[in-house]
């Protein structure tokens, strides 16, 4: 499959990982964890031959095809069907079904199919570059956060096409609960080393504690060992009566091992800063009502009222589109409801952690200006203790925020978020760029806050973390206020109705393009019928030919015969095989033609 020998690089004179050396076995599916920054990208870009090593050897087995979900986005289609199929195979050229079947998996609707790529937003070009690695069917997929930008339905279905893949991948995701459903094998990179487990994240971040706790009682051990001797040879090396001991202690001085200390590795690790509220309740959203659109003809949020109180987590959850960080916004009072209000209690102090809120870091801006902004307050000391927390330390602190990268500049916002006391955090998917370490503090440091929290998070690992009180669930044109949390939505079919939601109605007008969705759908089903009974046939006509050519072989000797009786009976079933393959090749042209000539009509 894949073998990695001896495989090192460094960028700058400073390593990311050295002599790293491990194999993906046939079936194998595994999860590549480690910190931002670690390398796991630098994996793939080696085995891909986007970069190169500077020692070590990738090996795989021939005509072996590796997929990749590629950040960089090109589109050659004037039509999203069209860009998606690129992916098939070339045997596979006449199976669109399989091209609209993960695209509908992965969000897109019927209606978008002939829509142009560049119409859509960044989230859903991610969506389609990954269907397109999904669609190619390679040996091997090789998966860079395919979570992001997936809401929680997508996610679902990702998890459930990844468990049936029958090849091998390797995934790099901060979901952890979405790495551990699917994944057969955890590998990770620690301290500039590769290793790699059978099992989930769980087994692997155990065995590493378990290495690091023996590496430093061996460590003390040694030192102690190191010290007694010492201590005797310089009692003692100078006393003739001892001398033969004290050598004796000396050679074993020479061959305990000297381990040096592990460095202390920074985590982010932090408690938000509270205001005080000495009353119930904070906030109260009644009717509220809001469209991007100036004629507001289809409102995006509609009629939607609930009440906050002191110490309540809330979330807000549903497809990508549906207005889940519109309501943190108008919550925020960054946009101004169409109608309804928004009643902030007068000791509301609201932290903010919105997506857009990244992209308004001053760029000219250090990491420790940055955050000295949100609390004119706070001194020197205290803003370096907070760049600490968020693991800017020492000279890190000095970066500019324009070259930071996005794991970096949420770090940043949620500095900023601690710099000035609050009582009600919203939280636009604050774990996004965050890595693993990162997103179990994070998680922690919300279960400590003793505010309300309203969050939104496609995550159902953080749902299930937190003790909700309420559910916001926004479906098409509509939002739900569930009373609950969210193994209780979960339970009562929460999501039951999101699979047909949005799917469009039909118009008059639209009957042409009806016939043509039904005639391509219906074509799709007999079509993959009838390769599959082609295919059936071919195989059973191979092993008859097979048979027939022993036959005649036993025939031309004159071992058996007999056997001449048995030779046209195989002739005649070769024969009646070719027929019937003849008519499945006919009826499979009969109707291709068939849907071609209803594509030119609609």
């Amino acid at each position: 499959m894949i073998q990695v020998d001896g495989l090192s690089i460094a960028y700058q004179g400073e390593p990311l990982f050295e002599e790293a050396s491990f194999s993906i076995q046939e079936g194998e599916r595994c999860g590549l964890v480690g910190r931002n920054g670690s390398g796991k990208s630098t994996i793939f870009r080696l085995i891909i031959g986007e970069e190169t090593q500077d020692a070590g050897t990738i090996a795989t087995r021939k005509n072996y095809t590796i997929g990749v979900l590629n950040q960089h986005i090109v589109f050659t289609q004037p039509t999203l069907i069209q860009e998606a199929a690129l992916g098939l195979r070339a045997e596979d050229q006449d199976s669109v079904y399989k091209a609209e079947k993960i695209l509908f998996g992965l969000g897109f609707k019927e209606e978008d199919l002939e829509k142009a790529p560049e119409e859509f937003s960044g989230g859903y070009h991610l969506r389609l570059h990954l269907a397109k690695a999904l669609i190619a069917e390679p040996n091997c997929l090789l998966l860079d956060e395919p979570t992001n930008y997936l809401d929680i339905i997508s996610i679902r279905w990702l998890t459930r096409f990844l468990q049936q893949w029958k090849g091998e991948f390797i995934l790099i995701s901060h979901d952890r609960e979405f790495m551990d459903s699917v994944c057969t094998h955890t590998m990770g990179i620690h301290r500039q080393k590769v290793r790699k487990v059978r099992g989930g994240t769980i087994a692997f971040f155990e065995q590493i504690l378990q290495q690091e706790e023996i590496h430093e009682r061996t460590r003390l051990n040694s030192e102690k060992k190191r010290a007694s001797a010492q201590a005797f040879i310089d009692r003692f090396g100078a006393k003739a009566a001892k001398a033969a001991q004290a050598q004796s202690r000396q050679k074993m001085l020479a061959r305990i091992p000297i381990l040096e200390k592990l460095k202390a590795i920074h985590h982010l690790d932090f408690h938000f800063n509270e205001a005080p509220f000495p009353g119930q309740k904070m906030l109260d959203a009644h009717d509220l009502g809001f469209s991007y659109s100036r004629e507001a003809t289809e409102l995006l949020i509609e009629n939607l009222s609930f009440d906050v109180h002191n110490g309540e987590r809330i979330a807000i959850i549903g497809k990508n589109g549906r207005g889940k960080s519109t309501i943190l916004r108008l919550l925020a009072g960054e946009l101004s409801p169409n109608s309804g209000i928004v009643k902030r209690s007068e000791n509301l102090r609201i932290g903010y952690f919105g997506q857009t809120n990244i992209d308004r870091l001053h760029p000219k801006h250090t990491i420790e200006e940055e955050i000295s902004t949100a609390n004119s307050a706070l001194n020197l000391t205290q803003v370096k203790s907070i760049c600490g927390l968020m693991m800017f330390s020492g000279d890190k602190a000095d970066k500019i925020t324009s070259v930071l990268s996005g794991g970096e500049k949420s770090r940043v916002l949620l500095g900023k978020i601690l710099a000035a006391p609050c009582n009600l955090l919203l939280l636009d998917e604050p774990t996004h760029h965050l890595d693993m370490e990162s997103i179990e503090s994070l998680i922690d440091a919300l279960e400590d806050f003793q505010g309300a929290i309203i969050l939104v998070t496609h995550s159902e690992l953080i749902l299930k973390r937190l003790a909700l009180d309420k559910i916001i669930v926004c479906r098409q044109n509509e939002q739900e206020v569930f009373l609950g949390g969210y193994e209780d939505f979960v339970s009562k079919g929460g999501w039951r109705d999101e699979t047909e939601e949005g799917k469009p109605k039909k118009k008059p007008g639209e009957q042409k393009k009806q016939k043509r969705t039904e005639t391509t759908t219906a074509s799709s089903k007999e079509l993959k019928a009838i390769d599959a009974e082609i295919s059936r046939n071919e195989t059973l006509i191979s092993a008859l030919e097979i048979e027939q050519q022993e036959a005649n072989v036993q025939l031309l000797e004159a071992v058996q015969i007999k056997n001449s009786k048995g030779l046209q009976e195989l002739s005649k079933e070769i024969a009646t095989r070719k027929k019937t393959l003849n008519e499945l090749y006919e009826q499979l042209e009969r109707l291709m033609l068939k849907r071609d000539n209803v594509f030119k009509e609609t």
